[in-house]
């Protein structure tokens, strides 16, 4: 019995454009950069959310830490997800 080649075909070319679309953006994509000072005061940032307001200037940080085990063998995740925003609004006579 011949195995149906129509439906196979179809599943590679749809994988296929997917990776080579994801290849594309990698590729297209330029290299971040690591700044030290920035990773320091990101692990300084303290837990929960913080909102301070200036003179046309709004500053929120949050930072949410937890450590989520899985097994009983202390095997797990740590998750430490922070975020520094900064919006400044001025007015133009």
């Amino acid at each position: 019995m011949a195995a149906p080649f129509i439906p196979i075909a179809g599943f590679a070319l749809r994988y296929g454009a997917v990776a080579l679309a994801g290849y594309a953006i990698a590729r297209s994509t330029s290299r971040g950069r690591f700044s030290q000072p920035v990773e320091d005061e990101m692990d300084e940032t303290p837990d929960g959310i913080a909102l301070k307001t200036d003179d046309g200037q709004v500053n929120a940080s949050f930072r949410w830490h937890r450590i989520l085990s899985l097994t009983n063998s202390g095997k797990g995740l740590s998750i430490d997800a922070t975020a520094l925003t900064r919006l400044k609004v001025k007015r133009i006579p």
